[in-house]
C-alpha cells in the first residue's frame, strides 16, 4: 500500500502541475481526475493491492495521454506558467546536481546580501579520455527558490547586482569562466543607491569588456533583470524557457490600456504572449541566442536528474567552444569541430585544453564578443541601400580612420612629445642659467635699493577695449527659434505656486525670452525638441547622418506598422533617434537625440543601430559624442527582444568609444526610464540633468504594482537622482549652451581632436 500512495501522491502533483498549466481550467477533466485522486486517497484502505493499482494505472494512463496533447500544443503563455511553477528547477537545484562542489559567496539564504542574487566558487570535472580534470568556474545567477518569500521570486535589488558585479570582477582576476543562470522575472525596481537602473548598466558595461570565457543559460528572461547578467560569449536557453522584452501580462495592460487595478483580460495576455516572440525557438530565430537545451515534455523540475546531467554536459561543451574560438593552433579546432559534427550526441572535447587564456587569446575573446553583440538585431530596421552611394561611403570612412589616426594618434601624439621635451630641456636650462647669473643678479638688487622706487604700473582700458569686452556673449543661448506655444495669449499658473508664490506666466513671455523657465522658481515646462536643436547649437551647424535608416515592424506585431506610419508622417524621421554632428562654439560634437514626438523616444532596432553608428564615428574622428535624451519611454515593446538586445549593443558601442579616449556625457530631460537609462546611458561617467526632468528605471506605477509601496511624488526627479549620485549634476535650460561648452573643455581624455 505505501508503493501506491506515493505512486497517487506523484500523480496528484502532476494533475495540479497541469491545472496551474491550464491556468485552472478544467481542460481535458482535470477536475474530474483530481476528484478522483482524492477519493483514491481517502478511501485507500477499502481496496484490495491490485484493485487499487489497476484504479492508479488507469489514473496513470489518462494523466500521461493529457501531458502529451498539452506539450503538442503548449501555447507561449503556458510556457510561462512552466518557467513560473514552484516545481521548477532553479539555481540551487543546479549548484547541487550539475557541480561537484561550490562555496556560495556574500552570505547564504536570507542572510545573504541579496537572497535573489547567488555567486558561488564551483568545481567542475570533466572527463577526458576517462581522466577526470578538475576546473574552478565563478557562478552567478538569480534564485527564485521553491516558496520562500525572502528569495523574492528572482527579482533582484541593485546590491544583489552589484554583488555579481563584484565577484565578476573576483573571477576576471582569479581568470576562471564565468557560467551565468538567469531565473527573474525583472529587476527590483529601487532607485535608492545604488539604483536598480544604474547599477544593471555598471555590470553591462562591465562585461562588455569582461577578460573571461562567459557562458549564459536561461530559464527565465525578464528584460533589465535579464541583462544584468546576461551579456556573455555564448548564450543558451531551454526550451520550455521565455526571453523578453516585458511580461506578457503587463505588455497587455499597455495594449489595452488598462487602468491600474482594473484585471487585465486573459485573451489579451495571450495575443500578447504570441506576439511578444518569446520562446526559445523564437529567440534562436532572431539570433538572440546561440542555443537551445533540450527539456523534457512540460519542462524539468527540480528532482529531473537526467535533465541535470544534460545542463552539464552543454555548460562543458559551451565553455569548451568559446575557449577554442580563441586559439590560434586553427588545425586542432578545425579538427574538434569536425569530430564533433560527425558525433553530433557527443558534445563533450575529448582533448584537455587549459581554460585559462594568454593575452593574445583575450585580444581575441574580446574582438569575438564586440562584433557578436554590435551585429545584433541587423534584421530589426530596414535601410535604403543604394551600391552606387553605399561603396563610397565605405571608401570615405577607411580614409577617414586613416587620416584622423595619422593626425591625432601619430603627428599630435609626436607633437606632444616634441613640446614635452623641450620643455624639460628649457627647464633644465633655466636652472643652469640662474646659477651663473645669481651672483649679477645680486649687484643688480642691491643697487636697486639705493635708487628711488619706480612707479607702480596700472592697467588702462582703451574705448575700443571697452567696447570689446561689452561683445555678445557666444555661449549665451542663441535665440533663433521661438517655441510655438508662445502664440497662445493667455497665462499659466506654475506648478510651484502654493510653495514658492510664484506669479502666474504670460505664454508668450514663458516660452519666448523665458525659455519655458518659470522666473520665480527656476521650474521648467517641457518643450519641444526643435527649440534645442535651433537654440542650443551654432546657427547652420547641424548635418543629420544615417536617416536612411528606418524602425521596421520585424516581429509582424499586429496593428504597429500603422502606428510606426503616423509617428513617421507626425515627424517627417524614420526613427525616434535623430544623429547629427554639430557646433558648440566651434568645437564639433556628434549627437544622439531621443525625442518624444516619436513612440514617446522609445529604443527599437533602428534607434540602436543609428547610436551605435554614432559612436563610431565620434570614435573615428576623436569627437565627443553627446546623448541628449529630450524623452525616452524605454525599450519598444513591440520588438521583443530585438528591442532587449540593444542594451548590451549599444553599451558595447560607448564601451569601445570610451576606451579610446572619447568624451561621453548624456544629459537626461523630461522624463527618461527604463532599459537605455539601465545601459548605454546610465553608463556614463558624465550625466547631467536639466532641472525638473525625471529619471529613473521604472515608472509609478509599475513599482506600486511590483512593490506595492506608493512612492512620493519627487521619488525620480533630478535633485534625488543627484542625491543618489545617479547624475553628477543639475543644469538650468538657459545655461545649457555655457554648462556644455564648459563640459567639452574640462571633462575626458587630452586624445580629442580640440585638446
Amino acid at each position: 500500500m505505501k508503493e501506491q500512495l506515493k505512486k497517487l501522491l506523484k500523480i496528484e502533483e502532476r494533475i495540479n502541475y497541469l491545472i496551474q498549466l491550464k491556468d485552472f481550467s478544467n481542460w481535458g477533466n482535470l477536475d474530474g481526475f483530481k476528484e478522483t485522486c482524492n477519493r483514491l486517497k481517502q478511501t485507500i484502505y477499502d481496496h484490495t493491492e491490485d484493485q487499487l493499482a489497476g484504479e492508479i494505472g488507469k489514473l496513470d494512463d489518462s494523466i500521461s495521454f493529457l501531458e502529451e496533447r498539452a506539450e503538442e500544443q503548449l501555447t507561449p503563455m503556458e510556457r510561462v506558467r512552466i518557467v513560473r511553477s514552484s516545481q521548477r528547477f532553479s539555481l540551487k537545484d543546479i549548484l547541487e546536481n550539475v557541480y561537484e562542489d561550490y562555496t556560495e559567496l556574500g552570505g547564504e539564504a536570507d542572510a545573504n546580501i541579496d537572497p535573489a542574487m547567488i555567486c558561488a566558487k564551483a568545481t567542475i570535472v570533466r572527463r577526458i579520455r576517462n581522466k577526470p580534470y578538475t576546473a574552478s568556474v565563478m557562478v552567478i545567477g538569480q534564485e527564485k527558490g521553491h516558496g520562500e518569500e525572502f528569495r523574492n521570486g528572482g527579482s533582484c535589488r541593485p546590491e544583489g547586482n552589484e554583488k555579481a558585479l563584484r565577484y565578476m570582477k573576483v573571477a576576471e582576476t582569479e581568470g576562471i569562466p564565468i557560467h551565468f543562470y538567469i531565473f527573474t522575472p525583472g529587476s527590483y525596481p529601487v532607485e535608492e543607491y545604488p539604483g536598480a537602473a544604474q547599477q544593471i548598466a555598471r555590470n553591462i558595461y562591465a562585461m562588455t569588456k569582461l577578460r573571461v570565457p562567459m557562458i549564459s543559460m536561461i530559464s527565465e528572461g525578464g528584460s533589465g533583470g535579464a541583462e544584468a547578467v546576461g551579456l556573455s560569449d555564448y548564450r543558451m536557453m531551454v526550451t520550455h524557457g521565455y526571453y523578453s522584452v516585458i511580461s506578457p501580462e503587463g505588455a497587455a495592460a499597455i495594449e489595452g490600456r488598462v487602468k491600474e487595478g482594473a484585471k487585465v483580460p486573459k485573451e489579451l495576455i495571450e495575443v500578447c504572449a504570441e506576439r511578444l516572440k518569446l520562446t526559445a525557438v523564437d529567440n534562436l530565430q532572431l539570433g538572440t541566442i546561440d542555443r537551445i537545451i533540450q527539456e523534457p515534455p512540460l519542462g524539468a523540475r527540480r528532482d529531473d536528474f537526467a535533465f541535470f546531467a544534460r545542463i552539464r554536459s552543454e555548460m562543458l561543451s559551451a565553455t569548451d567552444k568559446v575557449v577554442l574560438s580563441t586559439k590560434s593552433f586553427r588545425a586542432l579546432r578545425t579538427w574538434e569541430f569536425r569530430r564533433k559534427k560527425a558525433k553530433s550526441e557527443d558534445h563533450e572535447l575529448q582533448v584537455e585544453i587549459p581554460w585559462d587564456l594568454n593575452s593574445k587569446e583575450i585580444r581575441r575573446l574580446l574582438a569575438d564578443r564586440s562584433k557578436k553583440y554590435l551585429g545584433m538585431a541587423t534584421q530589426g530596421f530596414t535601410s535604403k541601400t543604394n551600391p552606387m552611394i553605399d561603396f563610397p561611403r565605405l571608401l570615405k570612412e577607411k580614409a577617414e580612420r586613416l587620416y584622423y589616426n595619422i593626425r591625432y594618434d601619430v603627428l599630435k601624439n609626436h607633437k606632444r612629445q616634441v613640446h614635452k621635451v623641450i620643455k624639460d630641456v628649457s627647464g633644465e636650462g633655466s636652472v643652469i642659467l640662474k646659477r651663473i647669473t645669481e651672483p649679477i643678479s645680486a649687484i643688480a638688487d642691491f643697487l636697486d635699493k639705493k635708487s628711488k622706487k619706480k612707479p607702480t604700473r596700472q592697467m588702462v582700458y582703451a574705448e575700443g577695449a571697452l567696447a570689446g569686452a561689452k561683445r555678445a556673449d557666444p555661449l549665451e543661448l542663441t535665440d533663433t527659434y521661438t517655441s510655438p506655444l508662445a502664440n497662445e495669449d493667455r497665462t499659466v499658473t506654475c506648478p510651484n505656486a502654493e510653495k514658492y508664490g510664484c506669479k502666474d506666466l504670460w505664454v508668450p513671455d514663458l516660452y519666448g525670452e523665458f525659455s519655458g523657465v518659470c522666473e520665480t522658481c527656476g521650474h521648467h515646462f517641457p518643450l519641444e525638441y526643435q527649440w534645442y536643436l535651433e537654440n542650443l547649437f551654432d546657427p547652420g551647424s547641424i548635418r543629420f547622418f544615417n536617416t536612411r535608416i528606418s524602425s521596421y515592424n520585424p516581429l509582424k506585431y499586429t496593428g504597429f506598422d500603422e502606428r510606426l506610419q503616423q509617428s513617421k508622417d507626425k515627424t517627417g524621421k524614420n526613427s525616434g533617434n535623430m544623429t547629427f554632428t554639430a557646433e558648440i562654439d566651434g568645437i564639433q560634437i556628434v549627437v544622439a537625440m531621443l525625442y518624444s514626438d516619436f513612440r514617446n523616444g522609445t529604443v527599437g532596432s533602428a534607434e540602436g543601430e543609428k547610436f551605435v553608428r554614432a559612436c563610431a564615428l565620434a570614435k573615428r574622428k576623436k569627437r565627443p559624442l553627446l546623448a541628449y535624451i529630450h524623452t525616452t519611454g524605454g525599450i519598444r515593446i513591440q520588438e521583443g527582444t530585438l528591442g532587449v538586445t540593444q542594451m548590451p549593443k549599444c553599451t558595447m558601442a560607448v564601451r569601445e568609444y570610451i576606451d579610446a579616449g572619447g568624451l561621453y556625457i548624456v544629459v537626461y530631460d523630461n522624463n527618461s526610464y527604463a532599459g537605455p537609462v539601465a545601459s548605454f546611458l546610465g553608463c556614463s561617467p558624465y550625466q547631467f540633468a536639466i532641472r525638473s526632468s525625471r529619471v529613473g528605471f521604472a515608472g509609478p506605477r509599475v513599482i506600486r504594482e511590483t512593490t506595492g509601496v506608493d512612492i512620493p511624488p519627487d521619488y525620480h526627479s533630478a535633485r534625488n537622482a543627484l542625491k543618489r549620485g545617479h547624475i553628477q549634476g543639475i543644469w538650468d535650460r538657459r545655461e545649457f549652451r555655457r554648462n556644455l561648452h564648459k563640459s567639452l573643455l574640462t571633462m575626458g581624455s587630452p586624445n580629442l581632436y580640440y585638446r
